[in-house]
Formats: structure tokens, C-alpha cells, sequence
């Protein structure tokens, strides 16, 4: 057997796969650079018709409402019980308040709040288009001279970029809240403390980096998962089918929440 001859070949095909690969992740992030730049545009463009972003706030911002609310409250209650026994060991528990809202504001309340709304609307929107392009009703619109992207996704985009900041400002409310009652009212902890160490701690850029990233957030979630159902006939192995909307309905969640963490690092790295 030529030993030489075979560790060639898998070097060239080794060779081949990483290329194959570079390829194919170019070819995706220039679809998808396309895909956005396009819907901002449109977005741009007149008419602008209000009630599909309406209904589209109404679905991914009131829907979404139980989720955040629920999560905030016991969001809010875990980093109390946590902060309340790491200050107890220097002294400082009058600095529980300052610990939980600044978690909440700067960190946790962007991130966690576009994680629900990525696992709860994100998914329906890419499943949404995803089954549109599958049974060809895209198609369908472009053959009635209607642009798929001003009526299916950018009342989906403007949506996305004023519901997120709004459910992050809840989620941070009512962090706060669940944190004051395991502090105040568990641990005992002095309700004047809590409140003046938070008045005292968050300034103007700790909120602004919040929204900065709920905004960020917002657009990335309806951005990759809008994008992914769009191309739902260009996913390797085939998008067609219910296998082929559950898969790629998958992937936009995951890309979606990776994408958000990632971000997440980027834009503190920059505004700190």
C-alpha cells in the first residue's frame, strides 16, 4: 500500500472540505448581508403602513409579555439570594440594591429578555416564512408585483427594534422588584439601603448600554431568523418538507442565541 500516495489524497481532501466550507460561509453571510440591507432600505422607502407593525408589536412584544415578566421576577429573586450571601461575607449588604440593578440593567435584562423572545417569536417568525417559501406563497406574492420583504419583514423588523427595548425595560422592573422582596422582605435587608445604593450606582450609561443592546438584540433576532425561513430553499440537505422547517426553524434559534452572546461581549467591550 503507497502510504505517501493515501496521506496525499487526505491532505487534498482536507484541503477540499475547508475550502468547500469558506466558500459556503461566504456565500451564506453575503446572502444574509444582502438579505438585511435590502429590508432596511424598504423599510426606508415609502408607503408607510402602520397597522402590520402594529399587529407584529402585538406579536412579539405583548405575546411575549408572560414570558418576561415571569422570568424577570425570578431573574431578579436568584441574583438577590446570591448577592445577598456573597456581600454578607465582606459587610455589604447595603450594596444588594447597586448589585441587582446593575446586573439586571448593564448584563442580564438585554441578554436573558432576547433569549425568551428569540426562543418564543424568533422560532414562530422563521417557521412562519419558512412555511411561506416551502409552499410557495413568496413566490406568489412576487408574482403579484408585491416586494416579500416591505409586506412580510419589515413590519417584522420596525417591530422587533421598539418591542425589545420595551420588554428589557420590564424585565429590568421587575428584576428589581424580585429582588427587593428576597432581600427586603426574606433577609431583611433595609428597603431605604436597597433603593439608595441602586439611586446611587446607576448612572445614564449603564441604561444606555442596555438599550443599545436591546436594540442590537432586536434587530438580530428577526434579522437571522427572517433570513433563515426567507432562504429556506438554499439550506443544504434540502429545506422542503416539515423536516426541513423544523431544521432550519432550529438553527435560526441557535445562530439567533449565539449571535446575541456574541454580541452581548462586543458591545460591552466598546462602551465600557
Amino acid at each position: 500500500m503507497n502510504f505517501a500516495a493515501y496521506g496525499d489524497r487526505t491532505t487534498m481532501n482536507m484541503i477540499a472540505a475547508i475550502g468547500e466550507s469558506t466558500l459556503r460561509l461566504l456565500e451564506i453571510s453575503g446572502r444574509f448581508g444582502v438579505f438585511l440591507v435590502t429590508c432596511i432600505y424598504n423599510m426606508l422607502k415609502p408607503p408607510y403602513k402602520v397597522m402590520p407593525v402594529v399587529r407584529q408589536i402585538r406579536f412579539i412584544g405583548a405575546h411575549s409579555l408572560f414570558v418576561i415578566l415571569f422570568t424577570g421576577l425570578f431573574t431578579g429573586m436568584v441574583l438577590s439570594l446570591q448577592g445577598y450571601y456573597t456581600l454578607a461575607k465582606f459587610g455589604s449588604v447595603g450594596f444588594l440594591g447597586a448589585a441587582v440593578s446593575l446586573s439586571l440593567i448593564r448584563e442580564l435584562g438585554p441578554v436573558l429578555a432576547a433569549l425568551m423572545v428569540i426562543g418564543r417569536a424568533g422560532s414562530a417568525i422563521c417557521a412562519e416564512v419558512g412555511i411561506m417559501r416551502n409552499s410557495e406563497q413568496i413566490d406568489a406574492l412576487e408574482c403579484m408585483a408585491i416586494d416579500p420583504y416591505k409586506y412580510l419583514i419589515v413590519p417584522k423588523l420596525v417591530a422587533g427594534l421598539i418591542a425589545m427595548p420595551l420588554l428589557t425595560c420590564i424585565f429590568d422592573v421587575v428584576g428589581i422588584f424580585g429582588g427587593f422582596m428576597v432581600g427586603v422582605e426574606l433577609f431583611d435587608v433595609s428597603a431605604g439601603a436597597y433603593f439608595q445604593g441602586m439611586y446611587s450606582s446607576v448612572v445614564w450609561q449603564d441604561i444606555e448600554m442596555g438599550l443599545v443592546k436591546s436594540l442590537v438584540f432586536g434587530l438580530l433576532l428577526v434579522w437571522i431568523c427572517a433570513a433563515k425561513g426567507f432562504y429556506l430553499h438554499l439550506e443544504r440537505g434540502g429545506g422542503f418538507g416539515a423536516e426541513g422547517v423544523s431544521r432550519t426553524t432550529t438553527g435560526a434559534v441557535v445562530l439567533a442565541s449565539v449571535s446575541v452572546l456574541v454580541w452581548d461581549y462586543l458591545i460591552s467591550a466598546i462602551m465600557l
